[in-house]
């Protein structure tokens, strides 16, 4: 009678065990799945708060602003709710809300007509980057459903709008360059891929239709004196070959 009772008890324990490792890795599995959510989190916040930094230099919407500042707030939630332990946060939660209270949405969009080009190649690159960067992050808010696709049209066009501009007068500002320094094939290419990014847009607005006209124009007047320079070396090297030929079929001088 003993031995089937220390057999059942035996069997009670490695059952016990069992579901004591299950319960445990599962709950291991839920922590890991957690911190990894909240660090997902954390970059997003990251992320969009670096991008933030660039409002003050680069010229678009409250409305984009508030979709952005909204993204940070949806993030710090999702923290929230995974670990309310987690310090600071609630209060974080609570200044991100106050934050985008004080946002006027129904503000007018900046106009491009101000724009001017940063100075050095370098912060050019890094203006560029942060459009680019502000579209990726609308984008991504668009596909979760945060922003309904009119929004999300608007301001995608403000936005590559501004990077053509940027891309289109940093060419200019290269051929020019390229033109003073008597490098006018290079100057060439630079207006050309101008011109041909203006092209590309489907729906020129006046800024493109303009400055197309001022770049094709700056164009000519490089081809011509492409032209007229490669006409000079034609010439200069006809002469030079007819001073050979001369030279070659001259009387032989009697010593």
């Amino acid at each position: 009678m003993l031995f089937p009772i220390i057999i059942i008890l035996i069997v009670s324990l490695v059952v016990v065990a069992i579901v004591v490792n299950a319960l445990q890795q599962h709950r291991e599995k839920v922590e890991a799945e957690k911190r990894t959510e909240i660090a997902k989190q954390k970059s997003v916040i990251d992320e969009t708060e670096n991008v933030l930094m660039a409002v003050e230099t680069i010229p678009v919407s409250q409305r984009l602003v508030a979709i952005l500042h909204n993204r940070v707030l949806n993030a710090l939630k999702i923290i929230y709710e995974l670990n309310p332990n987690i310090a600071e946060i609630k209060q974080r939660v609570r200044e991100a809300q106050d934050r985008i209270k004080t946002i006027n949405v129904d503000t007018p969009a900046p106009s491009h007509e101000n724009f001017n080009l940063p100075e050095s190649d370098k912060m050019v690159i890094q203006y560029i980057q942060a459009v680019k960067k502000f579209r990726v992050l609308l984008r991504s808010e668009h596909a979760k459903g945060k922003v309904d696709t009119q929004t999300f049209s608007q301001e995608d066009r403000h936005l590559a709008s501004l990077q053509l501009r940027v891309n289109v007068e940093t060419l200019a500002k290269r051929g020019q360059a390229a033109v003073q320094s008597n490098m006018l094939g290079s100057a060439r290419q630079y207006f050309e891929k101008a011109i041909a990014a203006l092209e590309s847009q489907n729906i020129p607005d006046p800024y493109n239709l303009e400055r197309k006209g001022q770049l094709e124009e700056q164009l000519r007047t490089i081809q011509d004196n492409l032209r007229n320079a490669n006409a000079k070396d034609r010439a200069k090297k006809q002469e030079e070959e007819r001073d050979e030929l001369d030279e070659l079929f001259a009387p032989k001088k009697k010593w």
